[in-house]
């Protein structure tokens, strides 16, 4: 959008795959889908001369917990949302051909019903008499080679219902804008939303209409076959945040400080039913972590998976390299909901290794190693990927367990053999791990690098 007369700009936060946006004109804001971390909103708008008027929700957030009260209530803004979403906190409620005026800008409403009945998308007309939108803000309706999954609405209507609402939204009204018209979508790829989001996280009408499989020619009913086959697994914690969205989450800024807890008061906590969550790298958990912890390391999917696979509700002690990371991790918990963070163990692993307390730890082996393993007979493999990904390729004989589908139920092996667990690269399969060994088992082993690592080395595969 060079040489608008709007100020635009996208937030996009990786842990979620999540978009969000900042749209400004004459000194007057409106922020689009907000992370509930909103110092980034305030502090942009304020270096730009921009006063934060409006707060807009494209639909009832499943995957993550909004930033839209606590934004309202740092600046008063008005948060604008779906009449459908039947929103419990003060709102103005929005629909089809509602205008927001921002300045000299204006964003005009489409219901875009689909992928949840509360669905909008949001025409961006940079100037009051602009005759066609520069962009169109198309919240989880249109990502860039994908469209919304229509299962995740929460409502009586089937997925299959759901999809025929998608395509009329699509056919109906997205794809009759004009080719240039830029589209800027609510997520990208890693988002359990869609099925197949390109790693863009912006594209047009036009280029959408020529790659996207999704948007290519088919009746009604091939598409709500084709969207409806093969469905991804739903996270837990999804239906849980669509009802935090709908209520109003608490407000952030309310929240106590982050406590530093010492080796005695992390080890009574856990005796008293908290759960020791270890955000560190997989090789640092591998070497030496609180027997009982779960790993869900920093540097992956770390909101998504903690909001899969950790109970809400349970009080949660982090461990953690350094203290800044500890915070990192409690605002990530908070973006899916989970506020109950006791504190974190202060001087991390090594503190409670000097406090003489025992440690554990995972074996860690290369693809190399497992494959000689796998020649002698002496280990089982369990593939922690999705269902899609261990059809597309696995090693043969490795059993599926999707990592979603841990947390409710580890499967049955025998204790006394040796189980490898693997995943694309590693991240996940160190998760799985602790999993297991949190469940009693201790014969457990982490493939380092996972199925890129095997891939790579030229080791073969069964589909």
């Amino acid at each position: 959008m060079t040489d608008s007369p709007v100020y635009f700009r996208q937030f996009y936060l990786g842990c979620l795959a999540q978009a969000s946006y900042l749209i400004g004109s004459e000194g007057v804001a409106a922020v689009v889908d907000p992370r509930r971390d909103i110092e980034v909103y305030l502090e942009d708008a304020a270096e730009h001369g921009l006063e934060i008027r409006h707060v807009i929700e494209t639909h009832l957030h499943a995957d993550f917990v909004s930033g839209h009260r606590e934004l309202a209530a740092a600046t008063g803004a008005t948060i604008h949302v779906s009449r459908a979403a039947n929103a419990t906190y003060p709102h103005d409620p929005i629909g089809e051909g509602s205008e927001i005026r921002v300045g000299g800008a204006r964003l005009r409403v489409l219901e875009t019903p689909g992928h949840t009945r509360d669905s909008v998308c949001l025409l961006l007309f940079e100037t009051p008499g602009a005759p066609e939108p520069a962009a169109v803000l198309t919240g989880d309706t249109l990502f860039i080679g994908d469209v919304g999954r229509p299962d995740l609405a929460g409502v009586a209507a089937s997925p299959r219902e759901q999809a025929g609402e998608l395509y009329d939204s699509l056919h109906g009204k997205l794809l009759k804008l004009p080719d240039p018209v830029v589209v800027w979508p609510g997520h990208g790829a890693g988002s359990m939303c869609g099925r197949n989001l390109s790693k863009e996280t912006s594209s047009t009408i036009g280029e959408q209409r020529r790659v996207n499989y999704a948007l290519q020619p088919m009746d009604r009913e091939a598409f709500v076959d084709m969207m409806t086959t093969d469905l991804p697994e739903i996270p837990a914690y999804f239906g849980r945040d669509v009802r935090i969205n709908r209520e109003g989450p608490a407000l952030v800024s309310e929240l106590a400080p982050l406590r530093s807890l010492s080796p005695e008061e992390t080890a009574r906590r856990a005796g008293e039913g908290a759960l020791v969550l270890d955000a560190r790298s997989s090789a640092e958990f591998g070497t030496a972590h609180v027997p009982g912890s779960i790993h869900i390391g920093l540097d992956g999917q770390f909101a998504s998976w903690a909001g899969t696979l950790l109970p809400a509700g349970t009080p949660i002690v982090l461990v953690t390299s350094a203290a800044q990371d500890a915070e990192e991790a409690r605002m990530r918990l908070t973006r899916v909901g989970l506020d109950d963070v006791a504190g974190y163990l202060a001087g991390g692993i090594a503190s409670w290794s000097a406090s003489g307390r025992p440690v554990a730890s995972t074996e860690q082996i290369t693809v190399d190693e497992l494959a000689a393993r796998l020649s002698e007979g002496s280990c089982r493999v369990l593939d922690v990927r999705r269902p899609a990904e261990w059809r597309d390729a696995h090693i043969a004989g490795a059993a599926p367990g999707p990592l979603a589908d841990l947390g409710a139920a580890l499967p049955e092996v025998p204790a006394e053999e040796p189980l490898a667990l693997i995943c694309a690269g590693g991240y996940r399969s160190s998760i799985a791990a602790s999993l297991f060994e949190r469940g009693g088992r201790r014969a457990v082993i982490n493939v380092v690098g996972g199925m890129a690592a095997w891939n790579a080395a030229g080791l073969p595969t069964v589909a």
